[in-house]
């Protein structure tokens, strides 16, 4: 399900800056062991005695405005993606676009010149959205609209992504969370991945030279990304330019894969070098993925869960089923679900107003069964309620520093008993149309929203690495997991361990009117 445009917010009142202990630290200690900047992994060299790599988390959050400087250590804002003078060209793929938002974040020397293509999803002509970007961009001559290709009622073009061309030819991909709105860049949590500097290939034969389509090999990532960029040329040329351009370019640093969705109907097995999609390219990616032995948890916090059915047949059997596949032969992991209830909301940075871009519903009949099933895996974005069932006595808290900067973001991420297994940072929720449906009768999947993310590991970033859970730091502490192999960081968003649900409580429902003021005396109306 997708965030909805903005809208006109429902609010009582206006609101004074946070209060001083909105972005005070929860808890201290350690916790359990388990839990880009462009990352490029160090060269695999023999280990010399005492003598340990370790590699900083792949995933980076994005700075919150209103929250102290130890909570934003290693966080990257907009300014730092985009203000380089050397960019030449940008593209921007996303679902909401400010297009003044987005310029002002250029370099001033060259915000006028510097080619800028804006990808949405708003086909409508009469698309009110549509009108006010087309209004916007018409004050810049450098500014391009392009509009992807939707032939599903329900589908968005939900991707975020930037892709930037510098002058002293190289490129950078940067996959991330957050629409290209100033809300979003605030005081919502986000984060970003970045492949390292791209060189250009000094020869067209140089281009030819690795074909590796290893799971995680910088080949295979180009290949996949460049066969999602051309699926956006089904009716006419909108990313041909762009996929040739990109061609050009050396992707052998990149270690991450792409898991993506792209409208349509397509085929669930296909040739390994092919591009699959939605929870078909999940299932293929986890068959590489090695796993520890033991019990394992999945964690799975979004943005956004939409009708999902009565039953938990799709969650399970689809979804919950890809997530579950491993290289080798293991025991189906445990799953939960974090996301805000009400309180959480009205307890964020900025209020109910953080609200607008968290959804889902439970009005219905059918919404009503669906929370029915869901509500046992709910887990809280902050692990504070108070009605809340109560955490075990003597665990230490991790402060992630992001509890009251709302969830924009989604992860996937693989607990093991003693570290992480796989992480997943991406654009697509909890959704029938972000990750697709099986026909019936059929070996097809049906898509409908253009999604994109990337998946990482720990062995990709380094031979025998193990991942642990890093909180307010990207960098792993040595301490925590003992041995001499490489130790990769993840940067957790949310405080562990993770707070189940109450058996009275419900998450937050934008379409709902809730009458308890929040922090700064505002209520919400509801949709």
């Amino acid at each position: 399900m997708s965030e909805h445009p903005a809208k006109r917010r429902r609010l009582s009142e206006g609101h004074d800056p946070p209060p001083a202990e909105v972005g005070a630290a929860s808890g201290s200690g350690r916790g359990p062991a388990s839990l880009a900047r462009p990352i490029s992994p160090p060269p695999r060299k023999r280990l010399a005695r005492q003598e340990r790599v370790m590699i900083p988390s792949p995933f980076r959050l994005t700075t919150i405005r209103d929250l102290p400087a130890a909570s934003n250590i290693g966080a990257v804002s907009l300014q730092d993606l985009l203000g380089d003078p050397l960019i030449l060209e940008c593209w921007d793929f996303n679902y909401l676009h400010d297009i003044n938002f987005l310029m002002n974040h250029f370099d001033e020397d060259v915000r006028s010149s510097v080619k800028v293509h804006v990808m949405h999803g708003f086909w409508k002509r009469e698309d009110p959205n549509r009108a006010a970007l087309e209004q916007d961009a018409s004050a810049f001559k450098n500014v391009e609209l392009h509009t992807a290709y939707m032939p599903e009622m329900f589908g968005t073009h939900h991707s975020k992504m930037l892709i930037l061309f510098r002058n002293d030819d190289t490129a950078q991909v940067v996959i991330h969370t957050a629409n290209m709105i100033s809300k979003d860049w605030t005081n919502m949590t986000n984060a970003v991945w970045s492949t390292p500097m791209l060189p250009l290939f000094k020869t067209e034969e140089n281009q030819e030279e690795n074909h590796d389509f290893t799971t995680g090999s910088g080949h295979k990532f180009k290949s996949d990304l460049l066969s999602y960029l051309r699926a956006y040329n089904t009716k006419r040329s909108v990313c041909r330019p762009l996929a040739d351009s990109l061609a050009k370019f050396d992707f052998s640093a990149v270690r991450g894969t792409i898991i993506a969705s792209v409208p349509g109907r397509h085929a669930v097995e296909t040739d390994p070098k092919e591009t699959r999609w939605g929870w078909a390219a999940l299932k293929q990616a986890m068959r590489a993925i090695p796993v520890q032995p033991g019990k394992a948890e999945v964690v799975v916090q979004v943005s956004s869960i939409a009708t999902l059915g009565a039953t938990d047949s799709w969650i399970q059997r689809t979804l919950f089923d890809s997530l579950s596949s491993a290289a080798k032969s293991s025991s189906r992991p445990s799953f939960k679900v974090a996301f805000p209830d009400a309180s959480e909301i009205r307890r964020s940075l900025d209020g109910y107003a953080s609200g607008g871009s968290i959804h889902t519903k439970i009005q219905s009949a059918q919404q009503a069964k669906q929370l029915q099933y869901l509500r046992p895996i709910f887990c809280h974005w902050a692990n504070d309620s108070e009605k809340g069932v109560e955490l075990a006595k003597g665990v230490a808290v991790r402060d992630a520093g992001r509890k009251r900067a709302a969830p924009h973001i989604k992860t996937y991420i693989r607990y093991g008993e003693k570290s992480i297994d796989w992480a997943l940072l991406t654009s697509a929720n909890l959704s029938k149309q972000a990750w697709g449906e099986a026909q019936s009768g059929s070996k097809e999947i049906r898509v409908a929203s253009w999604e994109i993310g990337v998946l990482v590991w720990p062995e990709l970033l380094a031979g025998n690495a193990k991942m642990i859970g890093t909180f307010k730091t990207d960098s792993p502490s040595a301490g925590e997991l003992e041995g001499d192999f490489p130790l990769v960081g993840l940067r957790i968003p949310y405080n562990l361990p993770l707070q189940t649900y109450g058996k009275d409580e419900a998450p937050w429902v934008a379409t709902m009117a809730y009458t308890e003021p929040d922090w700064t005396g505002m209520t919400w109306e509801g949709w």
